[in-house]
């Protein structure tokens, strides 16, 4: 590791690399082409920057190209390499879908090092000849699970194909899947393996609880939650629609929450991100945009309002909270059938999903016994007051028959004198008398 990077990695309180740091550096610093997995969390983003700065020439105009799979991680990961590469006189620059192309386009004529940017955005650039990638010698695919599916995987090739032929590459994921087995295949290059994820100790104790609880009183239930001192939640959607609605009962009903969606302009979507990371807000009602990458220090709970549909999409959900050492609390919300399910998809993990309740402004995994109402207490006060009937074979005390029936003592005092009822007569009443003699007289007649 440079002094520079030695100097700024204890100002910033780290005491030593993380396991996918350590075993990172070397292999890309030497030029070698790697696959990088490591659990969520685990300073994935320090452990590709580190490296692949120190193999740049300052002025030499761009040579590190990062892909991220949405606006909101590419922002992020070019303000934490922002943070290292000012060490080496080294420019940064983010190229994100969404974002003004013309200031972009600014920016790009200042020579920067490193561009930082999402698949989409970064290959139209390169197709209006405003981008030229002839002086890259490193690639960097993170979230490469998600960015290598589909037609993403073309996209990154494609980008893969303007660079220099023989550019470095590196990989970085979470979680592992079939084409990262086969990136020799689409790349053609052989990729080095690394794998720690076995290894590392980074995350910290993170409860998974299954709470039980319809669709229609999920809303209220989250409103439940945040009566929990210090409580805040990256709350999962499955549907924009569905989290829309969510957020305008919310708006209206001034719960603190906010909505991080694809469908939102940049600037709102970092606002929304910057709120919720700084506490304004304590609920962020999202899809899985915000699954991947996204670092919220400290974050106390993930809730899954609607269920995740794979493994990977439950572990990168989770991997939200718990990172860097710190606790945490992952939340899935459905009914009985729902929940079973969700036990049968992660039943090959390790992952420890427990029932759990709410109650008393806190989470406990007992389940909590309802009080007795006032109706069920008089109800039994009125049981023990009552005789019990005599059972034959057994014995009653003659006192005891006595004062069940002893007659109620007789006074002096003068009846209060008795209304009499007035009896009302409506016009069928008042009229019966004459119906019988008409009656008696159509009989006459006949």
């Amino acid at each position: 590791m440079l002094k520079q990077f030695e100097a700024h990695f204890k100002d910033l309180g780290y005491t030593e690399p993380t396991a996918i740091q350590t075993a990172v550096y070397d292999p890309m610093v030497g030029d070698h082409n790697v696959l990088g997995l490591a659990p969520t969390g685990s300073g994935k983003t320090v452990a590709f920057t580190l490296p692949a700065l120190a193999n740049l020439l300052p002025g030499d105009g761009i040579q590190l190209i990062v892909l991220e799979p949405s606006q909101e991680l590419a922002i992020q990961t070019s303000r934490i390499m922002r943070d290292w590469a000012k060490l080496l006189d080294l420019k940064v620059v983010a190229l994100t879908g969404g974002a003004n192309v013309k200031r972009q386009t600014e920016r790009l004529k200042k020579r920067p090092e490193v561009i930082v940017g999402t698949p989409g955005r970064v290959l139209n650039l390169i197709s209006d000849r405003k981008l030229k990638l002839h002086l890259v010698s490193l690639m960097i695919v993170d979230e490469a699970d998600d960015l290598l599916t589909g037609d993403t995987l073309d996209t990154v090739r494609a980008i893969a194909q303007a660079a220099p032929a023989g550019v470095q590459l590196g990989f970085f994921s979470a979680t592992d899947t079939p084409i990262l087995h086969e990136l020799d295949k689409w790349f053609g290059q052989d990729v080095e393996r690394i794998d720690v994820r076995a290894e590392d100790q980074t995350q910290g104790t993170v409860r998974h609880g299954l709470l039980q609880v319809g669709m229609g009183k999920r809303d209220q239930m989250l409103k439940r939650l945040l009566s929990m001192p210090n409580f805040r939640a990256l709350v999962f959607f499955k549907q924009t629609n569905a989290l829309q609605h969510t957020a305008s009962r919310f708006y209206h009903d001034h719960v603190s929450a906010t909505s991080l969606t694809s469908d939102l302009r940049q600037v709102q979507r970092e606002k929304a991100l910057q709120d919720f990371r700084l506490g304004r807000t304590r609920l962020l009602l999202t899809t899985d945009v915000a699954a991947r990458g996204l670092d919220i220090p400290k974050l106390p709970a993930v809730i899954n309002y609607d269920l995740p549909q794979s493994v990977n999409e439950y572990v990168h959900r989770a991997g939200r909270t718990g990172r860097m050492g710190e606790p945490g609390q992952v939340l899935s919300l459905g009914d009985d059938h729902d929940l079973r399910d969700l036990k049968k998809l992660l039943k090959e993990t390790d992952y420890d999903l427990v029932p759990i309740y709410f109650g008393n402004r806190r989470l406990t995994t007992e389940r909590p016994v309802a009080p007795k109402t006032p109706a069920s207490a008089a109800v039994t006060t009125k049981q023990a007051a009552t005789p019990q009937a005599k059972v034959p074979g057994s014995v009653t005390s003659k006192a005891a028959t006595t004062t069940a029936h002893a007659p109620k003592p007789v006074t002096n005092a003068p009846a209060a004198p008795v209304q009499k009822k007035k009896k009302h007569k409506n016009r069928h009443t008042k009229n019966k008398g004459m119906r019988k003699k008409w009656r008696d007289r159509d009989a006459e007649q006949k």
